[in-house]
Order: structure tokens, then sequence, then C-alpha cells
């Protein structure tokens, strides 16, 4: 009688531990992954579009045109040749994880305090900038917000009387206003400022002796060079505080400032956001030619039409300044962390810019060296691109 051939027990009973394996892992992930679309949305909220568009912000437009193209193929005819869709597996991991496989740090994120302000991408690094010196926003405790703090009262006379000689200068002469500034967090301070040397440095905020200063510096030294300025000196903190909106609104309050500059002065072209960083002043200050300087910082938002022309604009800044002032610019950084700003108000104009000046540790007249250096290459730019018009 012909038997067929051997089958070991053993083999057979491989065979089933494996599919009970691979049984109970996806059982553990659909369970993960069903909880994790039942939860991400808060308790009290439901799937709806608002939330399918906060998702979406976080996918790259040329995810969303391979999404669209499993509709209508001709979507896809405008991807570059080498241009492969998004793995779904890794889009349904990331949503239920909040872990990006295509970015070890994301693993990182929740565990190690900070991290995951690091995200984002460094267009251009200047002298010492890598992913450990990233500017970083340091929003003031609620009882700090409006507290009046001590500082050095010569500052403000200062600056009344560089207005005087600003006002003298220019007398007779004005100039279209064609360069917008703002500070949309206006009482970012400097440590060496402020009479109290022991305050942590996360409270170094002042209702007048702040970046509103480097502001004002900055149009004055603009006029200086012909160049006409709206300079909003707006207290955006105090108008934050009267209508019950979080520090995380600024932008949203500074929008409508800049958005009411534009009804009123239609020849604004330029727009820059002044802010101070929080990084210590080993990273913000730089010392050329004997002369002691507060480093700048571009930063530009990605999620809007104009990041392209505002992304030109920093990068042509930043080479010029380097030019003149070698180790002055930080570089130019887009920001893409959970809970980051992704517009910074930069939709509304093509040529938008936030300029940090320096840091907490900082002087005002380390920062005014930086401004009127700035000033100087910006004025440079800026009459090259009226000649050629």
């Amino acid at each position: 009688m012909r038997q067929g051939p051997y089958r070991p027990a053993f083999k057979s009973r491989t065979s089933s531990f494996r599919k009970y394996l691979f049984t109970s892992v996806t059982g553990v992930l659909s369970i993960f992954m069903a909880a994790s679309v039942l939860t991400a949305f808060g308790p009290g909220y439901a799937l709806s579009s608002a939330s399918v568009k906060d998702f979406s912000e976080h996918l790259s437009e040329e995810v969303l045109v391979h999404i669209m193209g499993t509709e209508n193929r001709y979507f896809t005819q405008e991807l570059e040749d080498n241009s492969r869709p998004p793995q779904l597996s890794s889009i349904v991991f990331e949503l239920a994880t909040s872990i990006d496989p295509d970015d070890p740090r994301s693993l990182l994120a929740r565990e190690l305090p900070g991290i995951a302000s690091f995200g984002g991408e460094i267009l251009v690094a200047g002298e010492g900038t890598d992913f450990t010196t990233m500017p970083m926003e340091s929003a003031p405790p609620p009882e700090v917000m409006m507290e009046e703090r001590e500082a050095a009262t010569e500052r403000l006379e200062e600056m009344d009387e560089m207005r005087e000689a600003i006002a003298e200068l220019t007398a007779g002469k004005d100039p279209s206003k064609t360069v917008h500034i703002i500070h949309s967090h206006n009482r970012e301070s400097f440590l060496p400022e402020l009479k109290d040397q022991t305050i942590p440095r996360h409270e170094v905020f002042h209702e007048s002796v702040n970046i509103t200063l480097a502001g004002e510096r900055l149009g004055q030294e603009l006029a200086k060079r012909g160049i006409g300025s709206v300079v909003d000196t707006s207290d955006v903190t105090s108008e934050l505080n009267t209508r019950g909106w979080q520090y995380g609104k600024s932008y949203d309050m500074s929008r409508e400032l800049v958005q009411e500059a534009i009804a009123e002065h239609e020849e604004l072209t330029f727009f820059f956001d002044l802010h101070r960083d929080s990084v210590p002043r080993e990273v913000t200050t730089a010392t050329i030619n004997g002369e002691v300087y507060a480093r700048t910082f571009f930063v530009i938002g990605r999620n809007h039409e104009s990041f392209e022309k505002n992304k030109a604009l920093a990068e042509d800044l930043h080479k010029r300044i380097e030019q003149d002032y070698p180790g002055l610019s930080r570089g130019v950084f887009v920001p893409d962390s959970p809970g980051a700003n992704s517009l910074y108000n930069q939709d509304l104009s093509e040529n938008s810019l936030i300029v940090e000046f320096g840091g907490i540790d900082n002087s005002l007249d380390e920062v005014y060296n930086s401004v009127e250096a700035f000033a100087e290459v910006f004025s440079q730019f800026y009459f090259e691109q009226e000649g050629g018009s």
C-alpha cells in the first residue's frame, strides 16, 4: 500500500501558531485603530467636515493629488515622473498613533518635553543652525500676560528722541508707505532691559519695553533711507485679554490689524512681523567687526499660495545679509510641528515674513544694531526691485 509523504506533526502546529499570532496582532491593531478614530476628536465631538479639514492640513499637496487621482487619473498628470502614491498603511498608522514612519523624531515627540517643537524644515541654514537651535515661542503664563513689570525708562526716552530726529530729517518728504511692520507677540521683551534680572525666562514680557521698540526703530531706519512704512504698535496681548482669547490666537488678532492696514494703505507691498526668540544667548548673538548683534532668523508658513514667493524673499534677504554681515542671519525656517501656525498671516501677501530679532538675553542695543543692518540690506533690495519694475 502506497503511503503519502510524511508530514511532521510539529509543522502543522507551527502553521497554526502563525495563524493565531497573525490573527492576534491584526486584532490588537484593529482595536487600537478603532479606538483612535473614536477618540481622536475629543469628548463630545463626532466626525465632521471640520475634522476632515484639520486632518487634511497635515497631508502634503502631493498626497492630496494622489488621493484625488484615484477618482480622476488626470490629476496625477501634473505630478513629477518620480512621484509615487502614498502608502495607505503609513497614513492609517500615523492617524492612529501620531507617529510618522518616515520621521523618527515623532516617535519621541510625546516622551521628551519640547521635542515636538523641532519639527519643520530648515530651508537655509545659517552659521550654527540645526534642529537644536530652532526658534521657540514662549507663551507667558496667564498671570504674567497683564502684569506690569519695571523696566529701564531710558529706552522709552531714547525712542522719543529718535522720533523727533526722524521727523526733522524727513520733513517735507512723504514717500509711499510700502512696508508694514507689526508684532503679533508684542510684549516679548529682553532680560537685560528689565530691572528684575531674576525673573524666570518664560516671564520676560513687558507692556512697553518690548519688541515693538525694534519695530519702531526699523520704521525710522527705513525712513532715513527714503522708504515709507506703517508701524503697528498695538497691544495685541491686551486685546486678547479683553476678548477672552488664548495667547495662541495672537495671529488671529494681528490678522485683523494687517487687513485693516491693507484696506487703508493700498500701496503696502512688504509685511514684516517682528519677534524675539527664546533660545539662549550663544545662539542669538554674533560679533561682527567688533560690534555685537542680535542675530536674525526668517520664519515662513507653508500652507498657502504665497509660500514660494515668501520663500524666495526670505532666501534673497538671508543671502544679502550674509554677504554684508557674515554670521548675522540664522537662516530660513518653516515650522511644521503639532500646533504650529501654518500661515502666520503670510497668505495675505507675496512679500510677507516673520523676522526674529535676537532672543531673551540680548539687549536692545544689540537688537538695534541688527535692525539697522536689516534696514540697510532691505533698502538695497527694495530700490533694486523699484529700478527693475
